[in-house]
């Protein structure tokens, strides 16, 4: 798919893509936003290694608690079940707009619910609230009033959130490789695979499957782990740091292929943009889809790969960490995040409000402006990728200080300060290719 442009989109063309704007025209300026970008992660580094010797996040054990009052509401059986209900209200909209709506994304709401609302508006929703699709999931709904064979089998021990991690890239392939990802009978199928694989998987397994297979779960607990509403260990509903969120990231089997797909596969979506890549998809003799298909999963794996060389470094500086790919893939989330923002913001902004008008009735809507002009939206993309670079050294940091001797602490982190800054630089250089 294409990204969007810094423009409004003219009636007849539903841009739904990871993009915010077409890279090559925004203005930004190399030379500062690589200086800006690496005197920002060197000073962060070199403040945090003179200032910051012993570890200060708690974890799942820190927050300061809501009133009772506000935490007999969020957990009364009443507030579940009316999310429950209106998730599945939603998703009952959805299917009656792909089953009885025009073939037609201008005319149609339903993909950009799926693209738009779901997949990017669960950024927001999460930082803001918590792990949101947890409690709208109408899967969840319905596996509650379907009558249970036999008891729930335990989870595997070693499942983890690995079924999450394919789901997430399959569902990323859809959007950015398939060749008519907004088609309704594209969609329909989609949502029938997908509701038949999790409800059969929620009768083996019971609840418990959702929070490790189902993508979209997973995907907003994991960005719900910065939103600074969350839960103690106790279960007390607690005002909280982000970086405390974020220490508490369980370190489960497939975090790090989660994430991963997460940052590549939004790398690719930047990348998707440049015409020499276009070209490249034009006249491959593989094919337009197989040669995306390629493209994407070569982004997902250089991604993994950088991660697994720093993973491998790390575990040369300190014999006795025995997970070095799991101990540190927290610090990831916070640079996810940051290309997230980087990517999706006109997307939310624009393409958001066009999908609830035509919801409600009117279709063949414009979208509206943009808040932000060119250079507005340049700057935000570069902030938003080097901020969530710097939380990234922060939260890394804090982990070595914990899990490295005090005298190699700040050495242990150069590995992972080499991480930041390539993926710095290939997030620049994507906006400015």
């Amino acid at each position: 798919m294409t990204a969007l442009t810094a423009t409004p989109a003219p009636p007849g063309t539903l841009l739904l893509a990871h993009g915010v704007g077409a890279q090559h025209d925004l203005p930004l300026s190399p030379f500062y936003a690589y200086a800006g970008a690496f005197a920002a992660l060197l000073v962060s580094f070199l403040s945090l290694g003179l200032l910051w010797s012993s570890s200060r996040f708690h974890g799942d054990r820190a927050g300061r608690p809501l009133p009772a009052a506000v935490q007999r509401l969020a957990d009364a059986p009443a507030t579940r079940t009316a999310l429950r209900l209106l998730g599945a209200a939603a998703a009952l909209a959805l299917v009656l707009h792909l089953l009885l709506g025009p073939d037609d994304p201008d005319r149609n709401p339903a993909p950009g619910a799926v693209y738009v609302l779901l997949w990017v508006g669960l950024v927001p929703a999460s930082l803001l609230a918590g792990p949101a699709w947890r409690l709208l999931n109408p899967l969840r709904a319905l596996q509650a009033v379907l009558p249970a064979r036999r008891p729930p089998r335990p989870i595997p021990a070693g499942l983890g959130i690995r079924p999450a991690a394919a789901g997430l890239l399959l569902f990323t392939w859809l959007e950015l490789v398939a060749p008519d990802p907004t088609a309704t009978p594209v969609l329909l199928t989609v949502f029938a695979a997908h509701t038949a694989v999790h409800l059969l998987g929620s009768a083996r397994y019971g609840p418990d499957w959702f929070a490790h297979a189902d993508p979209f779960e997973v995907y907003s607990s994991l960005l719900a782990r910065l939103s600074p509403l969350g839960r103690r260990a106790d279960g007390r509903l607690v005002l909280r740091s982000p970086f405390d969120g974020l220490d508490a990231t369980p370190q489960a089997p497939g975090l790090v292929a989660t994430v991963c797909v997460l940052l590549g596969s939004t790398a690719y979506d930047g990348f998707s943009d440049n015409p020499r890549w276009i070209t490249s998809l034009q006249t491959s003799p593989l094919g337009r889809t197989l040669t995306a298909t390629l493209g994407l999963l070569a982004a997902v794996t250089l991604v993994a790969a950088l991660y697994g060389l720093c993973a491998g470094a790390l575990r040369l500086l300190n014999r006795e960490l025995t997970t070095p790919l799991t101990s540190f893939a927290h610090s990831l989330l916070p640079i996810a995040l940051g290309y997230l923002v980087a990517h999706y913001f006109t997307l939310f902004v624009t393409e958001g409000p066009r999908t609830v008008i035509m919801a409600g009735g009117t279709d063949n809507v414009p979208a509206p402006a943009p808040p932000l002009g060119p250079g507005g939206l340049a700057t935000l993309q570069v902030a938003a990728i080097v901020t969530g670079h710097v939380l990234g050294v922060v939260a890394a940091h804090d982990r070595s200080v914990r899990l490295f001797p005090p005298a190699r602490a700040v050495a242990g982190q150069l590995p992972l300060f080499g991480l930041m800054i390539a993926y710095t630089l290939g997030g620049i250089g994507l906006l400015i290719a």
